[in-house]
């Protein structure tokens, strides 16, 4: 049986290609929605394989009508929205003063209004129902802006700001829909071969850099049971700690590490037309060209997988500890 019916917007390729395989196999109808047909296609194939239904509309996010019309289709042929994740990328990277405004603007309308859009279609039909979940895949750099990717930050910034907005109003309205936001680390994706660069080596993401896959598996997790954040890695963690406590030495340590680390001079593969402002041809699946570079699991990412065992052991631990102080303080 199916545990209802998701949508995940971006999800023909990159994170969005495996949050959909992981999705579909833990049996979930999917719906995708992204703007290039192979790659539509290719991902419906990987549901369907699964033995799920799947449907690929093909939808720029950035346009509110055409989001909205795919949802009308997708609740037409697949029924009721049950989940909906906002994950749908584009970027653009080099220094602001040097960025073409309609390249920024363009990249902001994508990532930001993109997750708008979605966000304002799927509560346009979960609120009569007063059901649903909607994700919103965030980023580290949603808490710390770092030089080179000013409008994929400036973006990531915003969904924080209106997604914990629409949170308070629908706590305020006592409904039952729930909003996540899922933050993510680097990650081995083809959006490091098809953004449009300035720079004059191979773009990379900031390492270390996970695999898709981990991620995808945490948005699973959170999609069946429902959190309002998760920090996805331990760069993360750091990132977002490091900048509410140490703002002053971020700057510095950016300023003198993000230009290089964003940058694989020995990567020669040839960089993909750019889908900044059409969908690069083919079907391009998950995984970018750093798998050399990607890990798997890590302790933190196994660890917020797994909550009630860690959260168990450590209640085990502080009870010895207590014991063992205790009868220290009676000898």
């Amino acid at each position: 049986m199916s545990r209802g019916v998701a949508v995940v917007t971006g999800g023909s390729a990159g994170l969005g290609r495996a949050i959909v395989r992981e999705l579909a196999a833990r049996d979930w109808d999917v719906a995708i929605l992204a703007r290039g047909q192979e790659g539509l296609d290719g991902a419906v194939a990987d549901v369907e394989a699964l033995g799920r239904r799947g449907l690929g509309v093909s939808t720029d996010v950035a346009d509110r009508d055409a989001v909205d019309a795919a949802a009308d289709r997708v609740e037409a042929e697949l029924g009721p929205i049950d989940l909906w994740v906002n994950d749908a990328m584009v970027g653009v990277f080099g220094e602001f003063v040097s960025t073409d405004p309609e390249d920024f603007e363009r990249a902001f309308a994508v990532n930001f209004f993109g997750f708008v859009n979605g966000t304002r279609a799927a509560l346009k039909r979960m609120t009569p129902r007063n059901a649903g979940h909607i994700i919103q895949i965030g980023s580290a750099l949603a808490h710390r802006g770092i030089p080179l990717q000013a409008s994929y930050c400036a973006a990531k910034h915003g969904i924080q700001g209106f997604t914990e907005s629409v949170t308070a109003e629908l706590t305020h309205n006592k409904s039952n829909i729930s909003i996540s936001t899922v933050d993510m680390p680097a990650m081995n994706t083809m959006q490091f071969s098809w953004v449009k660069s300035q720079l004059p080596d191979h773009p990379q993401p900031v390492p270390p850099i996970s695999q898709p896959e981990v991620c995808a598996r945490v948005v699973a997790d959170v999609a069946e049971k429902p959190r309002k954040r998760t920090w996805v890695g331990e760069a993360t963690v750091g990132t977002v700690l490091g900048n509410r406590f140490a703002a002053g030495f971020m700057d510095r340590y950016l300023a003198n590490s993000a230009y290089s680390g964003q940058q694989a001079p020995e990567k020669k593969n040839p960089m993909l037309p750019t889908n900044l402002y059409e969908p690069t041809p083919g079907d391009h699946g998950a995984h970018g060209i750093f798998d050399d570079k990607a890990h798997g699991e890590t302790v933190q990412t196994w660890a917020i997988r797994h909550r009630p065992l860690v959260y168990s052991v450590a209640a085990g631990a502080a009870a010895v500890l207590a014991a063992s102080v205790t009868k220290a303080l009676r000898k």
